[in-house]
Parts: C-alpha cells; structure tokens; sequence
C-alpha cells in the first residue's frame, strides 16, 4: 500500500510524540516514537507522585485537627497514624485529577467497519460526594453507536474511574462520562445511566436505607431518536 505524506507534527499530540502520514484510501497511520512517550509518562506519573508526597503533611495535620475537634486524643494507640493514613487514603479516593481520558486510552482506539450498539453494562462506581464527603456507589451503563472507531472495552471502565475518582455529585459525573467518550472517538451517539446508593442519604439525613439515584446522559442519536434510545435502555435493564 503506498502512502502520501502529509504532515509531520512535532512536539505532543495528545501527550505523544507522532509523525503523521495519510493513505491515499483516506485512512490514516500514527508512527509514535514509544520510546519517548514511556519516558515521558515515567516522567509526569513521578512529578505527580511528588506533589501527592508534598501535600501529604497538611493533609495529615488536617486530619489531626478534626479528630481534635470531635474530642477524640491523637495520641491513643488506634489513632496514632490515622490521620497519616487517612491523608494517603484521601488522596487515592481523588486521584482522578492528575488524569484525563488521553492518559488512559493510549493507542486503545481502532479503526473498525462497525456501526452497530456497543455496551459494556454493571461498571462498578466508587466516588465522593462533594457536599458530605461520603462515599456513593453503585453501576455504570454505557453504550454507544461507532462511526467507523472503537476503542477497548477495558477503557471505558477506566474513563468511569478518572471522573469517579474525583468530589462527585452524581449528574456531573454522568455527564462527564459521556462527554469523554464522545470527545475521543466522535460516535454517532452516546448513552450513559448510572444507578447509585449515596451515604449522605443512607448514613445521615432521611437515613433511607433502599433508596438509589438514577442519572442518565444521551449525546447524538440517542438524543434524537427514541427508538435509539429505548433500545440501549432495554438492553442494559437488569434482568
């Protein structure tokens, strides 16, 4: 197959560094220098890792205040390090905000001659809420329509992590999901449902134990037509 250059783009295209060459059938090849993207993202993954570890002392001292303030004594033998581990805990619960979905799709999107649904349904879903700082949980529904690109099912559990991992309420996380996905592979629609128990209206508040929150986000099609949409929703209904 012969190919027609067409552009050579240096420095960082979605955090890689690429030469681009066109093919006279219209589709395109990336040759990505792996090498200096492996170093570059040791690089980035340590600076962050630095500035988790700088933090780690106000967090801790943080930590240390409140348990003073509940009446509690840092100095008794089960709380010694509790505020160190609750920093280090915290910061695992919102390292959502050193990534963006480029970190993790990678080369994860292919070229594919598929128009047809594609689903990856019962996502498991931790996160914050960002009003109590307690935990909600529950499953994540995504589908979408491809227009000739699909990416690795494993990726869209880990676009779910990236915003999961984050001070959450539960409609911004919905729409942030599905905004992601149609950023990175401009599909002809996307759909995501998230069904979720929140612990602020378990643990406290009304204290309703079986209650569950049901978001959704419908982007292109699924938008538009009805019979799109009733489709993914009859395909992801639990059984």
């Amino acid at each position: 197959m012969e190919y027609q250059k067409a552009a050579e783009l240096n420095g960082l295209c979605n955090g890689k560094i690429v030469t681009e060459y066109l093919c006279r059938n219209g589709f395109s090849e990336l040759s990505v220098d792996t090498k200096k993207v492996a170093v570059q993202h040791k690089n980035e993954t340590s600076r962050k890792e630095a500035e988790d570890e700088s933090r780690l002392p106000a967090l801790e001292a943080a930590y240390t205040t409140i348990l003073r303030g509940l009446g509690e004594n840092t100095d008794r033998q089960g709380l010694l390090k509790t505020p160190l581990r609750a920093a280090k805990a915290m910061q695992f619960l919102t390292k959502g905000y050193h990534e963006t979905i480029y970190d993790v799709l990678n080369d994860a999107i292919f070229d594919e001659d598929h128009e047809e649904l594609v689903i990856v349904k019962d996502i498991d879903m931790f996160s914050l809420c960002e009003h109590h700082l307690v935990p909600f949980f529950g499953k994540v529904h995504i589908g979408y329509l491809p227009s000739k690109k699909v990416v690795g099912l494993s990726k869209l559990a880990r676009i779910v992590e990236i915003y999961s991992r984050r001070l959450q309420v539960q409609e911004r996380l919905t729409k942030q999901i599905a905004m992601a996905i149609s950023e990175a592979l401009q599909p002809v629609g996307v759909a995501v449902v998230i069904e979720a128990a929140h612990m602020c209206m378990v643990m406290r508040g009304v204290q309703k134990m079986n209650s569950r929150t049901v978001t959704s986000a419908m982007l292109g099609v699924f938008r538009e037509d009805p019979k799109a949409r009733e489709e993914f929703l009859a395909l992801t209904k639990s059984a």
